[in-house]
């Protein structure tokens, strides 16, 4: 599994420099600046995994209520004028120098941790609507209610299906999770509905053609690095699409930079490296020696291959636009130091699975 996570950080850094160095020497005069602050990501976050991975797991069992609170608690301050930073139209930053930190990124762990926690503590009434299923959804909605009054609905879907697949493994029923799915569906039509420009990604998505230079230019610039990759792609540092063509390559779409330079080969790889680190990470939580364990495990893997699902569907077409990083390649730095502290409480767990 390290050497999984080692070889993704490093076609992730490699690919934010190839990406953002046109970006980067235009902007702020510096080819590499993007990269250094990558790079600098991928220090603090491995040292954070070193150490995290050194406190055994069920010490998050002790603290999930409190590491709860601080989560809730940047969540709200961000929604704070002054406090949260604006950026493509969504209050998701707090400023802390000359960095700035993502909340609801916290939350997406916070929540696994203390979902984990009351699962394992109250799986026997998991099948009952009023004791188990209802009281385990209600700090979920709470959470992606404050997340979608950013407004960033991909990370509040990522956060809101990590935790059904949490509370569905641990046992609550199919029938629950029909009537769940119905009103689920309604609700996710009146957030579309009540926000014109999330309109405008789905009629993109459906043909972005009818908008080439509006809505559908990102998802078109997408395909059209893709499509050239062909099987072994065009070389490392030859795309042409990050020449001011695809909006911020070096963010979300950096999966369509990565296959119009490395190809078809290049992706799969890439996929290969992902699905290795998933396959492991699934029999970790399984052979975890408790539930708690095993529930936590499963969130943090639930989480990481739901965003990669996500990430390259929406890059190739699949889905519409979310606004999802694909983890360990995307710049950014809450995102990352963040994936590699979960990392790092899965890779503890594993000490102690019985493999």
């Amino acid at each position: 599994m390290t050497l999984t996570i080692f070889a993704l950080l490093i076609v992730g850094v490699v690919m934010v420099y190839s990406a953002s160095a046109i970006w980067a020497d235009y902007k702020f005069n510096d080819s590499f600046y993007f990269a250094k602050r990558q790079l600098l990501f991928a220090v603090i976050g491995i040292i954070a995994m070193i150490f995290i991975m050194n406190i055994p797991y069920l010490t998050w069992r002790t603290y999930s209520k409190p590491i709860l609170f601080i989560c809730f608690v940047l969540l709200i301050a961000v929604l704070i004028p002054g406090v949260g930073l604006v950026r493509g139209g969504a209050r998701s930053w707090i400023g802390v120098g000359a960095f700035s930190i993502q909340p609801a990124e916290f939350m997406k762990l916070g929540l696994i941790i203390f979902l984990s926690t009351y699962l394992a503590a109250n799986q026997k009434y998991i099948t009952s609507l009023k004791k188990g299923f209802m009281p385990s959804l209600l700090l979920v909605f709470v959470a992606f209610g404050l997340i979608m009054l950013q407004p960033d609905l991909g990370t509040g879907v990522v956060l809101v299906l990590t935790c059904l697949i949490m509370i569905f493994v641990a046992g609550a029923k199919i029938s629950h999770f029909i009537w769940l799915g119905i009103i689920g569906v309604v609700g996710f039509l009146g957030l579309i509905i009540s926000a014109p420009y999330r309109i405008n990604r789905i009629t993109a998505f459906l043909n972005p053609w009818e908008d080439p230079l509006g809505n559908g230019f990102q998802i078109i610039q997408s395909l059209y690095a893709i499509g050239p990759g062909g099987l072994m792609g065009m070389g490392l540092g030859q795309s042409l699409q990050k020449f001011f063509y695809l909006p911020e390559p070096h963010n979300d779409f950096i999966f369509a930079i990565l296959a119009e330079e490395l190809g078809f080969i290049g992706g799969t790889f890439v996929l290969l490296l992902f699905l290795l680190l998933m396959w492991r990470g699934i029999r970790v939580s399984l052979a975890a020696p408790d539930t708690f364990g095993s529930l936590l495990g499963l969130g943090i893997v639930s989480m990481l291959s739901l965003q990669v699902m996500i990430n390259i569907s929406v890059v190739i077409g699949l889905i519409p636009v979310t606004g999802i990083t694909l983890p360990f390649l995307s710049y950014g730095g809450s995102s990352l130091t963040l994936t590699l502290c979960s990392i790092g409480i899965l890779l503890n767990i594993s000490r102690y699975a019985k493999l």
